[in-house]
C-alpha cells in the first residue's frame, strides 16, 4: 500500500513538472488608454522619472517607500531605485531608449521579493485630438515564475496597476495645470 501511495505521489510530481515546463517561456502585460492631450504633454510625464510620483500606482501601495534617482533627470540613462514594503519590493528602473513623443523603453530590475529583469515600454500614438498610450511589460519566465503563473494571474495583477496608473496619468495630462485633480 505504501508503495502505491509513493508511486502516486511521484507520478503527480512528474505530471506537475511537465505541466509547468510546458508553460510559455515569455509573458506580456499591456494596457492602453486614450488621453485627450498632445503626445508631447503625455510623453513628458513618463520620460521624466520624478514626475512618476504623481501617477505611479506602486507608489500608492507604499507611500513610505524610499526612492533615489540617478543619471539625467529625463531620457536615456535616467533611473530610479525603490525600496518598499512587500507589495512594492526593491528594484531599479532605467530608461534605455527614448524617442520624443513616440516611445520609451525601460529596463526593470526586481531584487525583492523575487529577482527578475523585465522590459517596460510606453508607446504614444496620435488618436483623434489626443494620444493613445500603451504601457506594457514583458519578460522571460524561468521554472519558478512558470509555477507562480499557474496560481497567480500576472495580467490581472500587473495589468490592474497599469490601468490605475494610466487613469492617473490621464487626469494629469488632461488638466490645464498638468497636475492631478481630485
Amino acid at each position: 500500500m505504501l508503495k502505491i501511495i509513493l508511486l502516486a505521489i511521484a507520478a503527480a510530481i512528474v505530471v506537475f513538472v511537465i505541466v509547468v515546463a510546458m508553460q510559455p517561456d515569455e509573458f506580456r502585460v499591456s494596457r492602453s488608454a486614450i488621453i485627450a492631450a498632445p503626445a508631447a504633454k503625455v510623453y513628458a510625464q513618463v520620460n521624466e522619472l520624478r514626475k512618476w510620483e504623481a501617477w505611479n500606482p506602486w507608489g500608492k501601495l507604499d507611500p513610505a517607500a524610499k526612492m533615489t534617482y540617478d543619471g539625467p533627470p529625463a531620457g536615456i540613462g535616467a533611473s530610479y531605485h525603490w525600496a518598499g514594503n512587500n507589495e512594492v519590493g526593491v528594484g531599479r528602473l532605467t530608461i534605455v531608449e527614448s524617442r520624443a513623443n513616440e516611445y520609451i523603453r525601460m529596463k526593470l530590475e526586481f531584487m525583492k521579493p523575487f529577482t527578475a529583469t523585465n522590459t517596460g515600454e510606453f508607446t504614444f500614438r496620435p488618436e483623434g485630438g489626443g494620444t493613445a498610450v500603451t504601457w506594457s511589460m514583458n519578460g522571460h519566465k524561468n521554472f519558478i515564475a512558470k509555477t507562480m503563473h499557474l496560481f497567480f494571474d500576472m495580467d490581472e495583477m500587473v495589468g490592474g496597476q497599469f490601468a490605475k496608473g494610466l487613469a492617473d496619468l490621464k487626469a494629469i495630462a488632461e488638466s490645464p495645470s498638468g497636475e492631478k485633480t481630485s
